[in-house]
């Protein structure tokens, strides 16, 4: 008897935990999935319920030449900026995932302050440092701060890949005469290169989403998508702006379903349960 109340007890907390699990995530969830059907609005606001079905706002938003320009601008400005959070963020990986020395976690801290200091005090201290060396108004200004933004995900990830990296490894390739260029291509990139790529997506997602310091820095003819969405939500609501937030939406899930693809990749490479 007492083991059947306890059994009892037992799926009674289960399903309560799943209950409240469930709840957690349609209140997380509701206020971003509500902009699917308003996009569909056949009306001209948002309002809900929509008057009618119609995808007139998906196709005004393609053909519009300020939001391609918008989205062309934040694809350039994206992979560049990924490029150049790699080009920074894997060195300082590798450069502080096998080293010891004092005054390491002062310059980790460093490295990672920009997720930590509030984007409007990034913003304009950016603004002003830049104006004095002329990349106010530039596509390399925008280019460098957003890499700025994006490099501490690229050494978090990586650095994580690197904990389960054999060091060994390394070694037995420079003892059967790899250099070190051609030992870290062969043997190491292949084994960290889940970690490589998700901060690479994380980096191009911080760029692409980012708003602040292109508000500062970016050009009238630099207008990024999320500053392209900024303007239009101040000058008219009109449901384009949730058709592009429905097309943000399709981007972002796909980035998040590739970085666990690549986990994924990357457990079966360490021989462990994704």
């Amino acid at each position: 008897m007492a083991g059947f109340r306890r059994r009892l007890e037992e799926r009674g907390w289960h399903w309560l935990a799943r209950t409240i699990t469930g709840l957690v995530l349609v209140f997380l969830l509701a206020p971003i999935l509500v902009v699917i059907p308003i996009s569909l609005t056949a009306g001209s606001q948002l309002v809900f319920p929509m008057p009618g079905w119609s995808i007139q706002w998906y196709l005004e938003v393609l053909n519009s030449q300020a939001w391609r320009d918008a989205a062309a601008n934040s694809l350039f400005v994206g992979c560049f900026a990924t490029l150049l959070a790699l080009l920074v963020g894997v060195p300082a990986a590798l450069g502080l995932a096998g080293t010891t020395f004092r005054g390491k976690r002062l310059i980790m801290m460093l490295v990672l302050s920009p997720m930590i200091v509030p984007i409007v005090i990034t913003a304009v201290a950016v603004y002003f440092f830049f104006v004095q060396i002329g990349l106010v108004g530039t596509y390399l200004g925008l280019i460098l701060a957003h890499a700025m933004l994006g490099a501490p995900f690229v050494v978090i990830t990586v650095a994580a890949t690197l904990e389960n990296f054999d060091p060994w490894l390394m070694r037995a390739a420079a003892g059967l005469g790899a250099p070190p260029l051609v030992a870290f291509r062969r043997v190491m990139l292949p084994l960290i290169l889940p970690g490589v790529a998700t901060g690479g997506l994380f980096a191009f997602a911080t760029s692409f989403d980012e708003i602040v310091v292109a508000l500062f820095l970016a050009a009238p003819d630099q207008r990024t998508l999320p500053r392209q969405i900024f303007s239009g939500v101040r000058e008219y609501v009109s449901p384009a702006i949730a058709a592009v937030a429905v097309m943000l939406l399709v981007l972002s899930t796909t980035l998040l379903a590739t970085v666990e693809v690549l986990r994924r990749r990357s457990a079966r490479l360490r021989g462990t349960t994704p």
